[in-house]
């Protein structure tokens, strides 16, 4: 006779033998996330085309030359230091890409943009092997590729080219002509906003001074985190009219942020500059954490010329504003723009902490139900308290790094929902912020 066996469900087996289920550990419990992810779209000299790029710190650091078409210590990439001080990824889209690639008789450039026209060939005899030709790719005067061939066929394209076919003989940096950059339009924002909108991040900034541009932004995040739950913070400059948790408007100008027009020409100053900095903080800062009197040390010449009554008027009008304490340069306040409180989003909603407490447990506890129930666990009482259990654990983690405090189990109600498939949950947190006034009575005896 045959022996039963396979996998069960319920205890139900008639005929003998073993049934065994292997199962896993339920994924995607309770879990506080790391931050330090950031996007923005920028106008570049070289990189992808109509792509998101993700750029690690790593990676900047490593291969900036091959991703942006400068090296990490080029004026260039001034911005982007400024930024993955405290970043750790980057979602960057080329606004500006789509124009023309640069070329010679040689090789044609990998990425459009003015950038390819730094890019030289040079063919030289090969000095130990008289029957070999050293193929030398230079980008600037930095020699980024070297291939000894003997034959045409042998060469392969690299980071910056690809070779065409061509006779073999000596030359002495043929430089690529005829890059360009793409004309920015508005389509271009409009372009980067709708293929960032299925990546997750922690904030996203934009660096320009056109209100339309920014009003753009502003909508696009009011949109994710009122109707689609995803929550980021934008970071913008000079735009406090937002006057929305989610936006945080940068005061200071740069006087020295260098920035390209449409043509690709250099243009000083970009006041809007301190966005880069402002955004890897924000992006980089803990759950737990404040960016309240950090230490600006990014590159910028920024203006904090501001008198007391100034900065007392920037805090009241939601304005994120940097002040000269000695002889740095420090955050005054963390604060968003949002002016207008209502009864149910009060004062302590202007605060950046809360809003990273509120968007942790936001996208914790929809990851946990999203991921391990949604479809899965039956929603009877059992199922319920299964929920319950890690609901309570996503905020215990949370006391635990004193991001919110006086936790209690009881504040995390579980309950049947209208239908048969919903459910309803309320709860009750404290958000910790961050020590920011002190106020002192001393007695002299």
């Amino acid at each position: 006779m045959a022996l039963g066996g396979g996998t069960f469900l319920v205890q139900n087996k008639v005929l003998p033998g073993s049934y065994i289920n292997f199962v896993s550990v339920a994924a995607a419990s309770a879990t506080i996330a790391d931050r330090g992810i950031a996007t923005i779209p920028l106008m570049l000299d070289w990189g992808k085309d109509d792509e998101v790029m993700t750029v690690t710190n790593e990676d900047f650091q490593k291969k900036s030359m091959k991703i942006f078409g400068y090296a990490y210590t080029d004026d260039e990439m001034k911005g982007l230091r400024d930024l993955f001080l405290n970043t750790k990824t980057l979602y960057v889209y080329r606004l500006n890409g789509g124009g023309e690639k640069a070329a010679n008789n040689y090789a044609t450039a990998k990425c459009s943009g003015t950038r390819g026209n730094a890019i030289k060939i040079s063919i030289q005899k090969n000095v130990d092997d008289d029957s070999a030709w050293d193929v030398i790719t230079y980008l600037g005067v930095d020699k980024v590729d070297t291939q000894t061939i003997t034959a045409i066929t042998e060469l392969e394209e690299n980071d910056f080219v690809k070779f065409k076919t061509f006779e073999l003989a000596a030359v002495a940096g043929v430089a690529l002509t005829g890059g360009t950059n793409a004309t920015v339009t508005n389509a271009a924002y409009q372009t980067y906003l709708d293929k960032i909108e299925s990546y997750r991040f922690n904030t996203m900034g934009v660096i320009t001074t056109d209100n339309t541009v920014k009003g753009l932004f502003a909508a696009f995040c009011k949109r994710l985190r009122d109707e689609l739950g995803i929550k980021f913070q934008l970071v913008v400059y000079n735009y406090q009219r937002a006057d929305y948790m989610g936006v945080i408007s940068v005061k200071n100008k740069c006087l020295d942020g260098m920035y390209k027009d449409d043509d690709g020409n250099k243009v000083y100053p970009n006041e809007a500059a301190a966005v880069y900095w402002t955004l890897g903080a924000e992006a980089g800062c803990n759950v737990n954490a404040s960016v309240q009197n950090k230490k600006y040390a990014g590159e910028f010449d920024i203006d904090v010329n501001y008198t007391q009554a100034e900065l007392i008027a920037a805090i009241k009008a939601g304005e994120f504003v940097f002040h000269r304490v000695d002889e740095t340069i420090n955050v005054l306040e963390d604060i968003n723009t949002m002016v207008t409180t209502t009864d149910t989003q009060g004062d302590i909603f202007k605060d950046n902490q809360t809003i990273r407490v509120i968007d942790e447990l936001a996208n914790a506890d929809a990851l946990c139900f999203n991921k391990k129930y949604l479809g899965v666990v039956p929603n009877d009482k059992i199922g319920r308290s299964a929920l319950w259990a890690d609901l309570v654990k996503i905020r215990k983690q949370l006391e635990k790094i004193r991001a919110i405090e006086d936790f209690n189990e009881m504040d995390v109600k579980v309950e049947q929902g209208d239908t048969k498939k919903a459910v309803v949950v309320e709860n009750i947190i404290t958000v910790v912020n961050a020590m920011s006034k002190m106020y002192m009575t001393t007695t002299i005896q």
